[in-house]
């Protein structure tokens, strides 16, 4: 009797063993398998942790008063150096982010607070909205002023006659050698050429019926056929060739991926500048094409605007899921044109035989690798 005893407590304890194993590696597998579900949750949401708009309303005025009084600041090497992002973030949120309520006053009085011991953190810790505007306009500004180099000469080749130029070819290179300067200030242009006019209205968001009824991303420059189109910041040409709505485009993002320059209804037959392509980088202030009228159509090479004009616009990318999805950011240029218009790239005619232009100076971005 127990012998029997002995014996069933013996087939007990091992079904009862092999239970808390069976319980124990389920309990091992749903600990692991929730962990990594966990952190996929977790990265996912972190993933979906970024800016999804944003209303760029800043005005060239206030855009060029801050641009001042960073740039003075660090070429004359005061002891308070300013960065324009900073203090125009601090004004959008003591304006609500509308910048039609703009004073000079308001930047007069920070400017004061500063100067009489306070610093930029002590003074936005308690702003609610200063990183998103902070981090806004960083994505917006910030590759526009900074250090660069600009030829201080003009190359001999480019002072003689256009046969000159291109008899002169094979020595070009040579005498382009010419001494750069070191410099800090705004080291983005213009989307015009120096010397040609232009015309444009703020006409962001206004309605647009061809191929389907939708608002005008970005600004219209109104000017003559083959006026020269410049890069108005250094980056990669991300996309070249046709669009049924763009006619012939190009597409640049900046170095830092945040920004992706739009330039649309280029010229007929030739609208791209000698040695455009897909791929390549572009120096600030280089010319990449010239302004037409092609577009509104699925044929290639078809003048289907009404009046010549370039079409300049800019999309903020804060996360590769916002490229060519219902999630794009493009903001409105109009003040952005208005303050590149002190920023200007001279060009000339570099080839007699096909019309096409170059940059007159050359120029080197801190960020640029050749």
């Amino acid at each position: 009797m127990i012998i029997k005893t002995l014996k069933i407590n013996k087939k007990l304890i091992i079904s009862a063993i092999l239970l808390l194993v069976t319980i124990a590696s389920i309990t091992i597998y749903y600990t692991f398998a929730n962990s990594e579900n966990i952190e996929s949750d977790t990265k996912s949401e972190t993933k979906k942790d970024f800016i999804k708009w944003v209303d760029f309303n800043v005005t060239a005025e206030a855009m060029n008063l801050t641009a001042k009084l960073d740039i003075d600041s660090h070429t004359k090497n005061e002891e308070i150096k300013y960065n324009w992002i900073e203090l125009l973030a601090y004004l959008a949120c003591k304006n609500g982010g509308d910048f039609k309520n703009f004073k000079k006053t308001d930047l007069d009085t920070l400017i004061a607070k500063i100067k009489d011991g306070e610093t930029i953190e002590s003074l936005t810790q308690d702003l609610k909205f200063y990183d998103y505007y902070y981090e806004s306009y960083s994505a917006v500004l910030s590759g526009f002023i900074g250090n660069y180099s600009i030829e201080t000469e003009k190359p001999k080749s480019q002072s003689n006659s256009e046969a000159d130029i291109i008899e002169d070819e094979d020595t070009s290179n040579e005498e382009s050698l010419s001494n750069f300067e070191e410099k800090y200030g705004v080291k983005a242009f213009l989307p015009i050429a120096k010397n040609y006019s232009f015309s444009h209205y703020d006409d962001f968001g206004n309605s647009r019926s061809y191929g389907f009824k939708r608002t005008h991303l970005g600004n219209d420059l109104m000017g003559s056929i083959g006026t020269p189109i410049i890069a108005v910041e250094s980056g990669v040409i991300e996309n070249l060739g046709w669009n049924q709505y763009g006619g012939w485009r190009i597409g640049i993002r900046s170095f830092d991926t945040k920004r992706y320059y739009y330039y649309a209804h280029l010229r007929k037959n030739h609208p791209y500048a000698e040695g455009i392509e897909q791929g390549m980088v572009v120096k600030a202030g280089d010319v990449i094409g010239y302004l037409g009228m092609t577009g509104y159509s699925t044929k290639e090479n078809v003048n289907n605007i009404n009046v010549p004009h370039l079409h300049f616009g800019m999309q903020l990318i804060f996360d590769e899921s916002q490229v060519d999805s219902p999630n794009e950011i493009w903001i409105d240029v109009y003040q952005i044109v208005e303050f590149l218009k002190r920023n200007c790239s001279e060009v000339y005619m570099s080839n007699k035989e096909s019309k096409d232009y170059s940059r007159k100076y050359d120029f080197m971005d801190e960020n640029f690798n050749e």
